[in-house]
C-alpha cells in the first residue's frame, strides 16, 4: 500500500540536518487567523507604532480555502499552492470554529474564574490535574522511546523468528501453544538480552494464540495478519508480527503461526517479509529460514531508507527483494474505518481524550483482527505524541490480573475474559466494547475533557471525511490530518518556546510562556493538565534530544502554521521570548 504522505513536500533547507528552526520565520497572511496573544502590545505600539488591539480589525474570513487571494510575492502564499486541497479545507473547519478572536491583551485576567459554573469546572480541573500528577509519580523516570530506535543504530532488523504451533498434551485438556522452530537458536548476545529474550519466548507463544482454547482442527482457514506489543520493565517496546495460517496438507489441521519478534515497530515493511515467507512456505517449508538468515544479515535501515534483500527462489531464480523503513511508521497500516465502524463518532472522541490524559482503557471484541487493528489505530491518533505505558492489543486470558495495576495501559480483552474481568478488582478504568459501540464502564466526565471549540471542529471534520476524501484511498490520509490539525491547534507553537541549540540543561522548554501564549481559556486549562503526561514530557524529550532532525508530517503541518502566522503576531511573540531571556540571565548573575 502506497504511503499516502508522499505528496509532502519539504523545503529544500529541510532536506539537510537543519529542519526545524528554533523560532521558524513568519510571513503575512491576511485571511488566517491564529491563536496567540500579543504581549505587551500597548507598550510596542508606543515604539514602533503598531497598532493597539482594540484599533486592529479582524481579517476578513474567506468563503473557502480555494477563495484566498495567492499573492505572487509573498512566501508563504507560494508554499501555501502546494499544500493539499483537502488539507486546506481541515484548516478552514478548524478557523471557522475557533471564531475570530485572536489576540488578548496581557493585562487581562486570563485566569480568573468566576460564578457556581466555573467553580465546579475549577473543581474537575483540579482533580483531573493532581490525578495526572500522582500517576506520573507511580510510573517513575520517562524513558522515551526515541532513545529506544536511536540505540538501535547496531541492531539487526529483527531478534528472532520463531513458529509457534498447537499440541494437546492429553484428551479432553484444551490445546496448548508451543514453539516448534525458532531461528536464530543461539542468542549470541549479552545476558541481560538472553535473560529478556528466554522470558518472552514463554509468553510469546500465548500471544500468538490468545485464543488457543476455542481452536479445533478445520479444513480451510484464510491467513490472517496482527500484531502484539511486550513493553520491559525499563518501558522498552519489543513488537511482535504475526501470520497465521493453515500448513500444507488435507483434512482438518491446526494453524501455525509465524512470528517474528523487533524492537522496530513498522508493520508494512514486517508484513511485506511475512508475504515472502507465505510464498515460500507453499513451496517449501525448508525454504523460510535461509530467507530469514538473509533477512537478519541486512543492515538495518535508517527512517526513509530502503534496503534490498537479495534471496534465490526455486523456478523464479534469484529475487531482489526491496525493504523500505518510512520515515515515521505511526501513521501507516492504520485500519481507521475498522475503528469506526465499531465505535461511533461521539465515543471515539471520549476514548481519545481518556488517552489524552492516560488512563487507563480496556477494548473487548469477539474477533482477534478486531481488537488488534481498533487498538493499533486509536493509538495512531496520538501523532505525534507516543503513548509510553503498558499497550497490550491482545491480552492472553493467563495474564488478566495486569488489567489490576494501578498504573496506565491500553489493553484489549477477547469477550470471552468479560466474567472474569467482572470479578477482578479494577480501579478507575474505561471499558469499551467494540462489537456493541457502548461503555461498560466509564468515569463520566469524558465528554468534558477537550477543549470545547477543538473538539467541535474536529467532531465535524470526522463526521465529513467522506465528502472531504479526494480519492478513495485518501479515508486515512483525512482522518490523520484532522487529529494531526487538532494537535497542531494545541501545541504547535511548540518550537517557539524551545531553548536555544547552545543550551545544553534539560528545561531549555518554556514552560508557562508556552501555555499562556494560547488564547483560549479552555485550551489553556487543558494543556495544564496534559503538560503534565508522559506523553508530552516524551514529546519534548524526543525534540531536545533531535533538535534539528524531525521532519515527520506534523512537523510539516506546525511550519505551515507558523509560516501563517501575521506579522504583528511574530513581533510580539518575539519581543515577549527577547524580554524572558534578559530576565532568565538577570536571574543567573544574581
Amino acid at each position: 500500500k502506497e504511503n499516502p504522505y508522499e505528496d509532502i513536500e519539504l523545503e529544500r533547507s529541510c532536506l539537510g540536518s537543519k529542519c526545524l528552526s528554533t523560532k521558524p520565520g513568519f510571513f503575512r497572511q491576511n485571511s488566517e487567523r491564529r491563536s496567540f496573544k500579543l504581549l505587551e502590545l500597548r507598550k510596542t505600539g508606543r515604539d514602533t507604532g503598531i497598532s493597539s488591539p482594540s484599533r486592529i480589525s479582524p481579517p476578513s474570513t474567506p468563503s473557502s480555502p480555494d477563495d484566498t487571494p495567492c499573492l505572487s510575492g509573498d512566501p508563504y502564499n507560494r508554499r501555501r499552492r502546494k499544500i493539499p486541497k483537502m488539507v486546506l479545507k481541515i484548516n478552514g473547519i478548524f478557523e471557522a470554529r475557533r471564531g475570530k478572536k485572536r489576540m488578548k491583551r496581557v493585562s487581562q485576567s486570563t485566569e480568573s474564574s468566576s460564578g457556581r459554573g466555573e467553580a465546579s469546572k475549577c473543581d474537575t480541573h483540579s482533580q483531573r490535574l493532581v490525578s495526572v500528577q500522582s500517576m506520573l509519580r507511580q510510573t517513575g523516570r520517562y524513558r522515551t522511546l526515541e532513545k529506544d530506535l536511536m540505540e538501535l543504530q547496531e541492531r539487526k532488523l529483527f531478534e528472532y523468528f520463531i513458529v509457534v504451533a498447537l499440541h494437546k498434551t492429553k484428551a479432553g485438556v484444551p490445546y496448548l501453544p508451543e514453539v516448534t522452530q525458532q531461528f536464530p537458536l543461539k542468542l549470541e548476545r549479552s545476558f541481560k538480552f538472553m535473560r529478556e529474550a528466554e522470558d518472552q519466548l514463554k509468553v510469546i507463544p500465548q500471544f500468538c494464540f490468545p485464543d488457543a482454547k476455542d481452536w479445533a482442527p478445520v479444513d480451510n482457514f484464510p491467513s490472517e495478519t496482527f500484531s502484539f506489543v511486550l513493553t520491559g520493565e525499563d518501558g522498552s517496546r519489543r513488537f511482535g508480527y504475526c501470520r497465521r495460517l493453515l500448513p500444507s496438507g488435507k483434512g482438518r489441521r491446526l494453524p501455525d503461526v509465524y512470528c517474528i519478534v523487533s524492537r522496530l515497530g513498522c508493520f508494512d515493511l514486517f508484513s511485506k517479509i511475512l508475504d515472502e515467507v507465505e510464498k515460500r512456505r507453499a513451496i517449501s517449508p525448508a525454504l523460510v529460514q535461509p530467507f530469514m538468515r538473509g533477512i537478519m544479515e541486512a543492515p538495518f535501515p535508517a527512517p526513509g531508507r530502503t534496503i534490498t534483500v537479495k534471496n534465490f527462489l526455486p523456478g523464479s531464480g534469484t529475487e531482489v527483494i526491496e525493504l523500505c523503513r518510512p520515515s515515521d511508521s505511526r501513521l501507516e497500516h492504520v485500519d481507521f474505518e475498522c475503528l469506526f465502524s465499531s465505535l461511533s463518532l461521539r465515543l471515539l472522541l471520549r476514548v481519545f481524550a481518556s488517552l489524552l490524559l492516560e488512563r487507563r482503557v480496556i477494548f473487548t471484541a469477539d474477533k482477534l483482527s478486531t481488537l488488534s487493528q481498533c487498538c493499533h489505530a486509536v493509538v495512531a491518533l496520538l501523532y505525534p505524541f507516543t503513548w509510553q505505558h503498558t499497550y497490550i492489543p491482545v491480552l492472553p486470558p493467563s495474564m488478566l490480573d495486569i488489567v489490576c495495576t494501578p498504573t496506565p495501559f491500553i489493553v484489549g480483552l477477547l469477550s470471552s475474559s468479560l466474567p472474569r474481568l467482572k470479578e477482578l478488582p479494577i480501579e478507575e478504568v474505561l471499558v469499551v466494547d467494540l462489537c456493541n459501540s457502548r461503555f461498560l464502564r466509564q468515569l463520566d466526565d469524558e465528554d468534558s475533557i477537550l477543549p470545547h471549540k477543538l473538539q467541535a471542529a474536529l467532531e465535524h471534520v470526522l463526521d465529513k471525511r467522506r465528502d472531504l476524501i479526494i480519492f478513495q484511498d485518501f479515508s486515512i490520509t483525512v482522518v490523520s490530518e484532522a487529529f494531526v490539525r487538532f494537535f497542531v491547534e494545541m501545541v504547535g507553537h511548540y518550537s517557539l518556546f524551545m531553548g536555544g541549540a547552545e543550551r545544553e540543561d534539560d528545561s531549555s522548554f518554556q514552560r508557562d510562556p508556552f501555555r499562556k501564549a494560547v488564547t483560549s481559556k479552555s485550551l489553556r486549562r487543558f494543556l495544564e493538565v496534559f503538560m503534565e503526561t508522559q506523553m508530552f514530557t516524551g514529546f519534548i524529550q524526543e525534540r531536545e534530544l533531535r533538535r534539528q532532525g524531525l521532519k515527520g508530517l506534523f512537523e510539516v503541518r506546525a511550519q505551515e502554521y507558523l509560516d501563517s502566522l501575521p506579522g504583528s503576531e511574530q513581533r510580539g511573540v518575539n519581543k515577549f521570548l527577547k524580554g524572558l531571556g534578559n530576565k532568565m540571565k538577570f536571574l543567573s548573575k544574581k
